[in-house]
């Protein structure tokens, strides 16, 4: 008889405790504590992992030979951007996001859309539920088999049986396996079962797709190590009050994390965005106030997008700060500049900043259409749809330098600019003379606004 031993175990950070207690001495998280049996099986027993593995013997690092990895195209380029050109043979990748951000209906169209058999793996959804939802996206594929199964055991069965060229796993946390007594979702499950599908995704070079959930604070649930243990780490963002969905790499063993993918929630599932600069950007008539463009870069993409800030005298006797889509802790810095550096007084106005279409941002470029917006429905004063603006603002109201200034003068020159404000400092780096757009060079905060008043 296998012995047990009965712990109890955070689940936030994982720490382990002999006896309940209300707080965390690790994390400081409250009635985070869940009892746990451990059972101490023999892994070897369960059959799963059959195959002899030899010892290994070191190799001179000149004698290591390489060979190019022929990934497997999803048929989903924004995917297979952030991916790194698509899905590595015996990778494990880890995808995460809020509740109803559209994790299962992207693994949904890529089972579906890519060109060989595939396992989808539901601990959720029953097979007349994801049928319902495959209806909705349109698209049937026979070569899509779906199994509802929270057994590890069962699934790698089934996974022999098969032979697939890709297997889904919605979702990681419920899974269980015979080898802990503990119930789904704890800590201790989620490690077990992610180490026995790694170990078969490795054996075996069949890629394995973890669906996780999310925690209170946007991580993924259950034990830091599972992002350790697996390949890729993708985080899945986006409002469930606006359409647009963004695809980040968290990690990326086989490629680069600095890319991104912009998805639109349609009725009929998931669309491509491969221009978002268009999409991004709303026209208005030169009447409007407080909106500017900012010419962002999110990873190695480029794009223009829409900032709207509000300015209008404080109803109650604190001011208010709200942002959406963008740092509210840089946004009180770049009030800071603006009513020191530049002799704006704020402290008793209300200030409202938003990016358009639900996306959040870090980029620092876009301080300097931040304090334009701010300014522009301060003053009532219109700006130009014809000018975006790329600029880090530092604390002594200079405009700095930015990363990828080419990439984003091209961008605003491809969507019909015909003027873009960048720092002085890329006057040595850049190419003055454009064809299509006009390129204003600045130093100062003030600069900036002394061209803008003097446009109207």
């Amino acid at each position: 008889m296998a012995d047990k031993k009965t712990v109890y175990i955070c689940q936030n950070c994982g720490a382990s405790s002999p006896k309940w207690i209300g707080k965390c001495p690790s994390c400081n998280s409250w009635n985070s504590f869940v009892e746990e049996i451990i059972s101490k099986k023999d892994v070897k027993s369960t059959g799963i992992i059959t195959k002899s593995i030899g010892l290994n013997k070191p190799q001179k690092l000149s004698e290591i030979k390489t060979n190019s990895v022929l990934r497997i195209d999803t048929k989903n380029q924004e995917f297979n951007r952030v991916l790194g050109g698509g899905i590595v043979p015996g990778s494990v990748i880890l995808i995460g996001g809020e509740p109803g951000i559209g994790k299962s209906t992207l693994m949904l169209e890529i089972a579906l859309n890519i060109p060989q058999k595939t396992l989808y793996v539901s601990g959720e959804e029953s097979a007349s539920q994801i049928k319902l939802r495959a209806d909705r996206l349109k698209n049937s594929n026979n070569e899509c088999l779906i199994l509802c199964e929270v057994t590890v055991e069962n699934i790698i069965e089934n996974i022999k049986d098969t032979n697939p060229g890709l297997v889904i796993i919605d979702s990681i946390q419920t899974m269980r396996t015979d080898n802990v007594d503990s119930s789904p979702g704890t800590i201790t499950q989620i490690r077990e079962c992610a180490d026995l599908l790694i170990r078969h995704a490795k054996e075996y070079n069949v890629p394995i797709i973890l669906i996780g959930h999310i925690n209170k604070d946007g991580n993924i649930a259950g034990p830091k190590i599972l992002e350790h243990m697996v390949d890729t780490v993708l985080q899945f963002e986006g409002d469930s009050s606006h359409v647009y969905r963004v695809l980040r790499g968290i990690k990326n063993r086989f490629g680069t994390t600095s890319e991104v993918g912009i998805f639109e929630m349609l009725q009929n599932g998931l669309r491509e965005v491969s221009n978002p600069g268009e999409l991004l950007l709303l026209h208005h008539d030169n009447n409007t106030s407080g909106v500017t463009i900012a010419a962002a870069v999110e990873g190695l993409r480029p794009f223009l997008i829409e900032v709207q800030a509000l300015v209008a005298t404080a109803a109650y006797g604190v001011p208010q700060r709200s942002t959406t889509g963008f740092d509210s802790k840089r946004l009180n810095m770049l009030l800071a500049v603006l009513e020191r550096r530049a002799g704006f007084k704020l402290n008793t106005k209300d200030v409202f900043l938003n990016i358009a279409g639900g996306i959040k941002l870090n980029d620092p470029a876009m301080d300097l259409a931040v304090l334009v917006a701010i300014l522009s429905s301060d003053l009532d004063i219109a700006i130009d749809t014809g000018i975006c603006f790329a600029g880090e603002v530092g604390l002594t109201g200079e405009i700095r330098p930015i990363n990828r200034v080419e990439q984003r003068i091209s961008e605003a020159e491809k969507l019909g600019f015909k003027k873009i404000i960048i720092s002085e400092n890329h006057k040595k780096n850049i190419e003055i003379l454009h064809n299509k757009i006009e390129i204003i060079l600045c130093n100062k905060i003030e600069d900036v606004f002394r061209i803008i008043t003097k446009t109207k």
